[in-house]
């Protein structure tokens, strides 16, 4: 039987994590890892508290979590979970059972029909509209499968095998992307359910909408200069 890793990337995400800790269903997993990217408000040690083992990064930036993460945990599946306020805790068993089922990357999609994405009550929507565009750039470049409409979103679950193959090098908050482009091009099964993103939770969010997008055209150009096979 195939055992299930569930990984919370943290920094000073301490609001989000009191609130949305009781609504983790921890009893999935064989194994819970935080990988903590230097917090000062108190997310560590709440997480000591639950009995939760706490890794701190030696360098900086999302990409190196999501590393850091498979490195420290030992599950075939790998499940990562922000508790921001953005990620619905409910969706993580349909993430699971999407990989069960013989999906190898299980991404939770804010734009697949009947999601929600948090700027669809606004009258201007840039964030998505960009989200939007790196998706259909990298399904046009990239894809033999079926339409993904969410490359981006960082709620995900993935096979460990598969996650080794991608052999993911980004640093910062575009290794989704990398993910999702590298899972097209080697040909991975990819499995999408519709997610209802919340709003977050305890401040404003540590991604910098401009720094991150230019992130996001850097690993799309890389991506497109490297073989299919890395």
């Amino acid at each position: 039987m195939s055992t299930c890793s569930l990984i919370l990337l943290t920094y000073n995400e301490i609001s989000g994590s009191r609130a949305l800790f009781p609504s983790l269903p921890l009893d999935l997993f064989d194994e819970v890892q935080v990988v903590d990217g230097g917090s000062q408000d108190g997310t560590r040690e709440f997480f000591q508290e639950q009995g939760i083992p706490v890794v701190g990064q030696e360098r900086k930036g999302r990409g190196e979590a999501f590393r850091v993460g498979a490195r420290k945990t030992r599950g075939d599946f790998l499940v990562f979970y922000s508790p921001d306020g953005n990620e619905d805790p409910a969706d993580i068993p349909l993430l699971v059972d999407s990989l069960k089922q013989g999906a190898d990357l299980a991404i939770a999609s804010r734009f697949a029909p009947g999601a929600r994405n948090e700027e669809d009550d606004q009258l201007l929507r840039p964030r998505a509209w960009v989200n939007l565009l790196f998706t259909l750039i990298a399904n046009l470049l990239f894809n033999r499968g079926w339409f993904v409409s969410d490359t981006i979103n960082g709620f995900r679950a993935i096979r460990r095998s598969a996650f080794e193959r991608l052999r993911l090098d980004e640093m910062g908050f575009p290794i989704e992307y990398q993910m999702s482009i590298r899972a097209m091009k080697v040909g991975l099964r990819i499995v999408e359910i519709p997610t209802r993103e919340g709003d977050r939770i305890g401040g404003a969010s540590k991604a910098e909408s401009f720094p991150v997008g230019l992130g996001h055209l850097k690993v799309l150009l890389r991506e497109l200069l490297r073989p299919r096979r890395f």
